[in-house]
């Protein structure tokens, strides 16, 4: 059975152009753009090369993940520590979290008054305002790998870099100063707040 339109249903011709709609008649209103889809998420592989060098010292670091692969929720870094290098003076952090696994050699960190000799597999987390350093107290290198969570502390490091690399010596102010920056406190200092 074929259905025949009702006379009093009006029909549209799709071959009839639009301006022949009645002048005074209301335009219709546009469709709303559809919105546009996510960015799909970027994965990022880092080779054995790769990465960015940030030298400090005798410990050589290699950004692996500054934060712009993470939305900044995290940071990773590999550092080769030097034999018999010393680490900073022990210090706590009020905006971010610090990760350290142990890939080789040994690290010691000291936490408040405890020493923890840190071999190869171990992990250490030190959470907001725990104070806390590290130091390869060894005759061979270690390598450790850093997490920062969230990362702008990543940005920390290099301008460490940076200020150690100008033509003025580097004084004990102004590297209080770029720790403040970064929500980092001596650890003898009251908690720094978050940044």
């Amino acid at each position: 059975m074929t259905e025949t339109p009702n006379a009093d249903t009006p029909t549209t011709d799709s071959a009839v152009p639009a301006a022949t709609a009645a002048p005074d008649a209301p335009a219709a209103p546009a469709a709303p753009a559809a919105p546009a889809a996510p960015a799909a998420p970027t994965v990022s592989v880092v080779g054995p090369g790769d990465g960015e060098t940030v030298l400090l010292g005798t410990t050589r670091m290699r950004i692996l993940e500054d934060g712009g692969t993470t939305g900044h929720r995290l940071g990773i870094a590999e550092s080769v520590i030097a034999p018999h290098t010393p680490g900073p003076p022990q210090h706590r952090h009020a905006g971010h979290d610090e990760g350290f696994y142990i890939v080789s050699g040994s690290v010691r960190f000291t936490v408040g008054d405890e020493e923890h000799d840190a071999v190869a597999g171990t992990l250490v987390v030190v959470p907001p305002g725990a104070p806390h350093t590290f130091a390869n107290v060894r005759d061979e290198p270690a390598v450790m790998l850093s997490t920062f969570t969230p990362d702008p502390y990543v940005r920390y490091f290099r301008e460490l870099r940076d200020l150690h690399a100008g033509s003025e010596a580097v004084t004990p102010e102004a590297q209080l100063r770029l720790m403040r920056r970064y929500a980092t406190e001596p650890a003898g200092a009251p908690a720094p707040g978050p940044s």
